[in-house]
Protein backbone atom coordinates (compact mmCIF):
# COMPACT_ATOMS: atom_id res chain seq x y z
CA UNK A 1 0.00 0.00 0.00
CA UNK A 2 1.09 3.08 -0.95
CA UNK A 3 1.68 6.14 1.94
CA UNK A 4 -0.79 8.13 -0.25
CA UNK A 5 -3.18 5.29 -0.29
CA UNK A 6 -2.29 4.84 3.45
CA UNK A 7 -3.47 8.67 4.31
CA UNK A 8 -6.69 8.67 2.30
CA UNK A 9 -7.69 5.68 4.06
CA UNK A 10 -6.73 7.73 7.17
CA UNK A 11 -8.52 10.57 7.41
CA UNK A 12 -11.80 9.47 5.49
CA UNK A 13 -12.28 6.06 8.22
CA UNK A 14 -11.81 9.06 11.36
CA UNK A 15 -14.32 11.29 9.18
CA UNK A 16 -16.73 8.53 8.50
CA UNK A 17 -16.62 7.27 12.23
CA UNK A 18 -17.13 10.71 13.62
CA UNK A 19 -20.10 10.98 11.08
CA UNK A 20 -21.54 7.89 11.24
CA UNK A 21 -21.26 7.07 15.16
CA UNK A 22 -24.95 7.80 15.67
CA UNK A 23 -26.10 5.31 13.40
CA UNK A 24 -23.60 2.81 14.02
CA UNK A 25 -24.67 2.79 18.13
CA UNK A 26 -28.37 2.87 16.48
CA UNK A 27 -27.43 -0.32 14.40
CA UNK A 28 -25.50 -1.85 17.66
CA UNK A 29 -28.84 -1.17 20.02
CA UNK A 30 -31.32 -2.24 17.09
CA UNK A 31 -29.43 -5.58 16.79
CA UNK A 32 -29.24 -6.12 20.64
CA UNK A 33 -32.88 -5.29 21.70
CA UNK A 34 -34.05 -7.29 18.60
CA UNK A 35 -31.85 -10.08 18.33
CA UNK A 36 -29.40 -10.20 21.31
CA UNK A 37 -26.15 -10.83 22.34
CA UNK A 38 -23.17 -11.02 20.04
CA UNK A 39 -24.01 -8.08 18.13
CA UNK A 40 -20.87 -8.33 15.84
CA UNK A 41 -19.55 -11.17 13.79
CA UNK A 42 -16.05 -11.27 14.30
CA UNK A 43 -14.09 -13.92 11.09
CA UNK A 44 -10.55 -14.79 10.70
CA UNK A 45 -9.08 -13.64 7.23
CA UNK A 46 -6.26 -13.12 5.46
CA UNK A 47 -4.60 -9.41 4.29
CA UNK A 48 -1.54 -11.23 2.61
CA UNK A 49 0.02 -14.99 2.28
CA UNK A 50 0.49 -15.79 6.40
CA UNK A 51 -1.18 -12.60 7.63
CA UNK A 52 -4.10 -13.25 9.21
CA UNK A 53 -6.29 -11.14 11.02
CA UNK A 54 -10.28 -10.38 12.37
CA UNK A 55 -12.98 -8.66 10.23
CA UNK A 56 -15.76 -7.08 12.21
CA UNK A 57 -19.12 -7.02 10.95
CA UNK A 58 -22.35 -6.41 12.34
CA UNK A 59 -23.78 -9.69 12.75
CA UNK A 60 -26.92 -10.64 10.13
CA UNK A 61 -27.44 -14.70 11.28
CA UNK A 62 -28.69 -16.66 13.97
CA UNK A 63 -25.85 -17.90 16.12
CA UNK A 64 -24.87 -21.51 15.63
CA UNK A 65 -22.30 -23.72 17.15
CA UNK A 66 -20.59 -24.40 14.35
CA UNK A 67 -20.24 -22.21 11.17
CA UNK A 68 -17.65 -22.17 8.36
CA UNK A 69 -17.47 -21.16 4.81
CA UNK A 70 -19.17 -18.76 3.01
CA UNK A 71 -22.96 -17.93 3.03
CA UNK A 72 -25.23 -19.60 0.63
CA UNK A 73 -28.62 -20.68 0.21
CA UNK A 74 -28.27 -22.87 2.80
CA UNK A 75 -27.79 -20.33 5.51
CA UNK A 76 -30.61 -18.26 3.89
CA UNK A 77 -33.20 -19.00 6.67
CA UNK A 78 -30.63 -18.47 10.03
CA UNK A 79 -30.78 -14.60 8.36
CA UNK A 80 -32.44 -12.05 10.43
CA UNK A 81 -35.24 -9.61 9.87
CA UNK A 82 -32.30 -6.88 10.83
CA UNK A 83 -29.51 -8.66 8.82
CA UNK A 84 -31.73 -8.93 5.91
CA UNK A 85 -31.63 -4.34 5.50
CA UNK A 86 -27.91 -4.72 6.77
CA UNK A 87 -26.80 -6.93 3.95
CA UNK A 88 -28.81 -4.91 1.24
CA UNK A 89 -27.46 -1.71 2.24
CA UNK A 90 -24.22 -3.04 3.20
CA UNK A 91 -24.24 -1.26 6.69
CA UNK A 92 -22.94 -4.50 8.27
CA UNK A 93 -20.06 -3.65 7.08
CA UNK A 94 -19.36 -0.29 9.27
CA UNK A 95 -17.34 -1.91 12.04
CA UNK A 96 -14.81 -2.43 9.43
CA UNK A 97 -13.66 1.33 9.54
CA UNK A 98 -12.10 -0.10 12.64
CA UNK A 99 -10.05 -2.63 10.23
CA UNK A 100 -9.35 0.21 7.99
CA UNK A 101 -7.79 2.17 11.11
CA UNK A 102 -5.83 -0.79 12.19
CA UNK A 103 -4.39 -1.13 8.49
CA UNK A 104 -5.81 -4.71 8.14
CA UNK A 105 -7.67 -3.72 5.36
CA UNK A 106 -8.10 -0.89 2.84
CA UNK A 107 -11.42 1.15 1.50
CA UNK A 108 -10.72 -0.04 -1.96
CA UNK A 109 -9.11 -3.49 -2.87
CA UNK A 110 -9.97 -7.25 -3.37
CA UNK A 111 -12.14 -8.98 -0.34
CA UNK A 112 -10.46 -10.51 2.14
CA UNK A 113 -10.37 -14.26 1.80
CA UNK A 114 -10.77 -17.39 4.65
CA UNK A 115 -7.46 -18.78 5.40
CA UNK A 116 -8.35 -22.12 3.62
CA UNK A 117 -8.88 -20.95 0.56
CA UNK A 118 -5.72 -19.08 0.58
CA UNK A 119 -3.89 -22.00 0.94
CA UNK A 120 -5.86 -23.77 -1.16
CA UNK A 121 -5.31 -21.67 -4.34
CA UNK A 122 -1.88 -19.94 -3.52
CA UNK A 123 -1.06 -19.21 -6.98
CA UNK A 124 -4.25 -16.99 -7.42
CA UNK A 125 -4.17 -15.79 -3.67
CA UNK A 126 -0.41 -15.22 -3.68
CA UNK A 127 -0.74 -12.01 -6.11
CA UNK A 128 -4.09 -10.99 -5.55
CA UNK A 129 -3.16 -10.28 -1.84
CA UNK A 130 -0.33 -7.96 -3.28
CA UNK A 131 -2.54 -5.41 -3.16
CA UNK A 132 -4.41 -5.02 0.53
CA UNK A 133 -7.74 -6.17 1.04
CA UNK A 134 -10.82 -3.62 1.01
CA UNK A 135 -13.92 -3.27 2.32
CA UNK A 136 -15.37 -2.76 -1.81
CA UNK A 137 -13.59 -2.73 -5.22
CA UNK A 138 -13.77 -4.08 -8.94
CA UNK A 139 -14.18 -8.01 -8.12
CA UNK A 140 -17.05 -6.74 -5.62
CA UNK A 141 -18.93 -4.18 -7.91
CA UNK A 142 -18.93 -6.01 -11.07
CA UNK A 143 -19.43 -9.95 -9.82
CA UNK A 144 -20.98 -9.49 -6.13
CA UNK A 145 -24.75 -10.08 -7.63
CA UNK A 146 -23.45 -12.92 -9.87
CA UNK A 147 -22.24 -14.47 -6.70
CA UNK A 148 -25.22 -13.80 -4.41
CA UNK A 149 -27.54 -15.52 -7.71
CA UNK A 150 -25.19 -18.45 -7.87
CA UNK A 151 -24.69 -19.37 -3.77
CA UNK A 152 -28.06 -18.61 -3.27
CA UNK A 153 -29.35 -21.46 -5.52
CA UNK A 154 -26.99 -24.01 -3.24
CA UNK A 155 -29.35 -26.19 -1.18
CA UNK A 156 -26.11 -27.52 1.42
CA UNK A 157 -23.11 -26.32 2.41
CA UNK A 158 -20.83 -29.10 0.39
CA UNK A 159 -23.07 -27.31 -2.58
CA UNK A 160 -22.47 -23.90 -1.83
CA UNK A 161 -18.21 -24.45 -1.28
CA UNK A 162 -17.93 -26.49 -4.53
CA UNK A 163 -19.70 -23.39 -6.45
CA UNK A 164 -17.70 -21.06 -4.51
CA UNK A 165 -14.61 -22.57 -5.24
CA UNK A 166 -15.22 -23.66 -9.21
CA UNK A 167 -17.32 -20.86 -10.08
CA UNK A 168 -16.81 -17.51 -7.76
CA UNK A 169 -13.09 -17.40 -6.41
CA UNK A 170 -11.32 -18.02 -9.90
CA UNK A 171 -13.77 -15.44 -11.66
CA UNK A 172 -12.82 -12.85 -8.74
CA UNK A 173 -9.34 -13.19 -8.70
CA UNK A 174 -8.88 -12.40 -12.48
CA UNK A 175 -10.98 -8.87 -11.83
CA UNK A 176 -9.03 -8.55 -8.49
CA UNK A 177 -5.85 -8.93 -10.55
CA UNK A 178 -7.16 -6.33 -13.05
CA UNK A 179 -7.51 -3.64 -10.48
CA UNK A 180 -3.90 -4.52 -9.24
CA UNK A 181 -2.72 -3.58 -12.52
CA UNK A 182 -5.06 -0.22 -12.66
CA UNK A 183 -4.96 0.82 -9.21
CA UNK A 184 -4.35 4.65 -8.54
CA UNK A 185 -6.37 7.00 -6.24
CA UNK A 186 -8.61 7.81 -9.13
CA UNK A 187 -9.48 5.02 -9.65
CA UNK A 188 -9.95 3.84 -5.90
CA UNK A 189 -12.43 7.01 -5.48
CA UNK A 190 -14.36 5.79 -8.86
CA UNK A 191 -15.01 2.40 -7.54
CA UNK A 192 -16.06 3.61 -4.15
CA UNK A 193 -18.33 6.15 -5.81
CA UNK A 194 -19.49 3.43 -8.14
CA UNK A 195 -20.07 1.51 -4.62
CA UNK A 196 -22.19 4.21 -3.17
CA UNK A 197 -24.65 4.82 -6.23
CA UNK A 198 -24.50 1.00 -7.20
CA UNK A 199 -23.43 2.18 -10.70
CA UNK A 200 -20.03 0.87 -12.34
CA UNK A 201 -19.00 3.34 -14.63
CA UNK A 202 -16.85 1.42 -16.38
CA UNK A 203 -16.79 -1.17 -19.02
CA UNK A 204 -15.65 -4.10 -18.32
CA UNK A 205 -11.91 -4.99 -19.30
CA UNK A 206 -10.21 -8.23 -20.69
CA UNK A 207 -7.28 -7.73 -19.88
Amino acid sequence: MTPQKRLFDLVLALVLILLLSPVIVIIALLILIRDGRPVFYVSERMKAVGQPFMLWKFRTMRTVARDSGVSGGDKTDRITANGRFLRRTRLDELPQLLNILRGDISFVGPRPPLRRYVEDFPDLYGPVLQSRPGVTGLATLIYHRTEERLLAACSTAEETEAVYRNRCVPAKARLDMIYARNQSVCFDAVLMLATVFRRLPLRRRNN
